[in-house]
This record gives structure tokens, C-alpha cells and sequence, in this order.
């Protein structure tokens, strides 16, 4: 079975599947992404480079779209190349949401094509509009309203387009959900584990151990998306309320949704410009390694985890499965998870008294919070990287079966 991989940044969330397909006997993986992907060894990855980008001239509603055209532009010259070579995939699996994949089936009209169907933006009911400290203009609308044109097009031509969770099927158009199947690419289970003896060494040789009243947050960039601003907010209040308990925040300065703050160079530094803070005791780490990130969940006594209406972040699932207790914000993709008092805790996302009360009530009972952490860590054994991998091949097989 040959299987063509398109990703802008491969190997994306196709790295769990990409690994079991490696050691399949029957299979032959190529891979096209950005310039920029990282790839994965043993994978052979052709990179692309659009030959330009929309400019000022574009039409401001439909400059996403352009750039997604040129994206396609050039994936499709380099999949006539591959023809010329006789090269003839049976499906294709690819992320449609940079335009790579819009024009596959001018260059392979049979074969199958499935999709990473991971969002349908609307003006209501998601991240648009949910915040009114962003309020969303009616240039803002029409931007988004021109964006579903790829999203409509990239479902309308798959044979199957995949989606992590319900909540995200859900965004589609009805007229679509039969083609959409729930199946989330799952995080690494058997990685993730409680550790009673965990600990993390700061360079002025400060430790903070599992046990230790250690609150955490993660995100891969600190934003508001992520509600970085709706935390910091809560800090002083934690912290006073608290005498003992201790901070560590993981994440970049970049965005990954959203804008960068007009008035600082970054969502943190406008964050504690405007927020008294005791920085001896909250702890802004950066993005950090893999097993540095594994052991701050480990010795986590709260782990906080807000967002907006939206796709559903790994970090969430990992740390359910790592025993964390969880605040986490009261919004849809969380309540697909979490479940109020059983294996976590909701709270308003807006309410940062709620979300202090929260956490300090978390904090001061460990006999409650044992129950959660283990019914968090059972949770989380429906997203494991073996479940999603069966998922997928199932789909894989009978796609290329027709």
C-alpha cells in the first residue's frame, strides 16, 4: 500500500500513525510538507516553498484563502512531477487547513483522500465573539465567513474526513457529519504516569517535589486563547490566599491563534505589566524538553487548563493521564472530558474568583483530589496513541479497499 502524507508541518498529528505504518511490511510512506517541517527519520519528506505570499493588494477578506491557493499551487506541481515519475498513491492523508491538499484529486482523481478535519470556524458558539475583552468586528466577521470557502472545499472533495473530537465534528455543516469520523490521534499513555517521586531542580538549586503545593499551567504559547490573561488575572489572589504554594508556567511568546498584544511584544509581558505578581514564586519556564514537561505534571497538586471554545489541546489529555487534578475551564471541548466532581473540576472561565476558590479547594483536600486524579488518569486511557492508531488504519484499510 503506497500512502502520501501531506502536512505543512509533517509529521504533525500524523506522528503516531506514521511510526506504526514505518514498521508495516506492506507499506511506502511519502511525505510533503513546508520547507520549515521538522520531519521524522526514515521518512522520506519532499519539501515545498509557495513561490509567494498574498500581498497588501489582496482583498483583506480573502487573503487566508490566496495563500492557501498558492499552497495548493505548488503541492499540486509537485504531485504532477510524482506522476510523471509513475507514482501512484492509493490514499492520501493530509491536514487541509494551509491549502496543500485543495487540488489532489487534479493529480490523482482515484485515489482516496482523507482529511484531518480539525476545525469549521461560525460567528457564534466558538472562539469568535467568545471573548468581549475581543470583540468581534463586522471585519472580523467577513474575514471568517470567507474563510469556511477552503474548509467547505476541503470537505466537499475528501473521501473521509477525520476529527478529534465531537465537539469539533460538530462545527461542520450537518449535510457532512456522515462523512466525518470521531477518531482522536491519541498521546502517549504508556509515557504518561503518576510519580510520586518527582521532583524539578531550579538553577538556584530550589526543588519542588510531588506533594508540594505546586500549581500549573501549559499551553504551547501563553495566550488568550489559551486563557493566559484569565489566569495571570487570578494569580495575586492565589498567591496571597496561599502562602505556600508555588506557580510554574510553561510556554512560548509566540501565538499559535490570534494576534500578538498591540501595546507589548508579547501576551506575557503585557500580562505582568498589568498584574502585580511575586515572581520569586511564579515560575515562567519557557517551552521546555519532553521530560521536563512530563515531570512538572507529575509533581503538579492543580493543574489549570483554560480555553476557549476550540480545539481541544494535548497538554489537557497528557495531564489527565499523568494522575493531574484539573481546574479546567467550563467550555465545550473540555466538558467532552472532564466531567464536573468526578475526574476533574469546571469553572467559569470568565470567573476568576471561581477559578481561585477552585484551586485553593483543590489544594487543602487531598483525599478528594486522590479520587479525581485517578479517575482522570481513567480517562484519559480513551485517547491512548494504540486506540487512535486502530481508528485510523481501520479508515486507511477500507478506503484503499474500494
Amino acid at each position: 500500500m503506497k500512502i502520501l502524507f501531506i502536512h505543512q508541518n509533517f509529521p504533525g498529528q500524523f506522528r503516531h500513525l506514521v511510526t506504526h505504518l514505518a514498521r508495516q511490511p506492506n507499506v511506502e510512506m511519502l511525505a510533503i510538507g513546508r520547507e520549515s517541517a521538522p520531519g521524522m527519520n526514515g521518512i522520506r519528506l519532499l519539501r515545498y516553498r509557495p513561490r509567494r505570499a498574498s500581498g497588501p493588494k489582496t482583498h483583506p477578506y480573502v487573503r487566508t484563502f490566496e495563500n492557501a491557493v498558492l499552497h495548493g499551487q505548488q503541492v499540486l506541481r509537485m504531485l504532477l512531477d510524482l506522476k510523471k515519475q509513475d507514482y501512484q498513491p492509493d490514499v492520501v492523508i493530509g491536514h487541509p487547513a494551509w491549502g496543500e491538499t485543495l487540488y489532489i484529486k487534479l493529480a490523482f482523481p482515484n485515489t482516496k483522500l482523507i482529511h484531518y478535519s480539525e476545525y469549521y470556524y461560525h460567528l457564534e458558539g466558538g472562539d469568535s465573539g467568545f471573548d468581549p475583552e475581543f470583540p468581534l468586528t463586522l471585519e472580523d466577521a467577513a474575514r471568517i465567513t470567507s474563510r469556511n470557502a477552503l474548509h467547505l472545499l476541503c470537505i466537499e472533495q475528501c473521501d473521509l474526513g477525520i476529527t478529534p473530537t465531537h465537539w469539533q465534528k460538530s462545527r461542520f455543516p450537518a449535510i457532512y457529519h456522515d462523512k466525518i469520523e470521531v477518531i482522536h490521534e491519541g498521546i502517549r499513555i504508556d509515557q504518561l504516569n503518576p510519580d510520586s517521586t518527582a521532583f524539578l531542580k531550579f538553577p538556584n538549586g530550589k526543588q519542588l517535589r510531588a506533594g508540594d503545593p505546586v500549581v500549573t499551567y501549559v499551553a504551547r504559547n501563553l495566550e488568550p486563547y489559551r486563557g493566559f490573561h484569565r489566569f495571570i488575572r487570578a494569580l495575586p489572589e492565589l498567591l496571597k490566599a496561599h502562602a505556600d504554594c508555588q506557580i510554574l508556567v510553561v510556554g512560548g511568546d509566540g501565538v499559535s491563534y490570534g494576534e500578538l498584544p498591540k501595546d507589548a511584544p508579547n501576551w506575557r509581558e503585557k500580562m505582568l505589566r498589568e498584574n502585580s505578581i511575586d515572581q520569586e514564586r511564579v515560575h515562567f519556564l519557557g517551552k521546555v524538553s519532553y521530560d521536563m514537561y512530563r515531570r512538572i505534571l507529575q509533581i503538579s497538586a492543580v493543574h489549570v487548563y483554560l480555553t476557549y471554545p476550540f480545539v481541544l489541546s494535548w497538554s489537557a489529555l497528557e495531564a489527565m493521564a499523568c494522575g493531574c487534578l484539573l481546574v479546567a475551564s467550563d467550555t465545550p471541548p473540555v466538558r467532552e472530558v472532564i466531567r464536573h466532581g468526578e475526574n476533574g473540576w469546571l469553572v467559569d472561565f470568565f470567573d476568576g474568583r471561581a477559578l481561585v476558590e477552585q484551586t485553593l479547594y483543590a489544594l487543602s483536600n487531598p483525599p478528594e483530589a486522590a479520587t479525581l486524579r485517578a479517575n482522570a488518569r481513567q480517562s484519559a486511557q480513551a485517547y491512548s496513541t494504540e486506540k487512535g492508531i486502530a481508528g485510523y488504519m481501520q479508515w486507511i484499510e477500507a478506503q484503499s479497499s474500494k
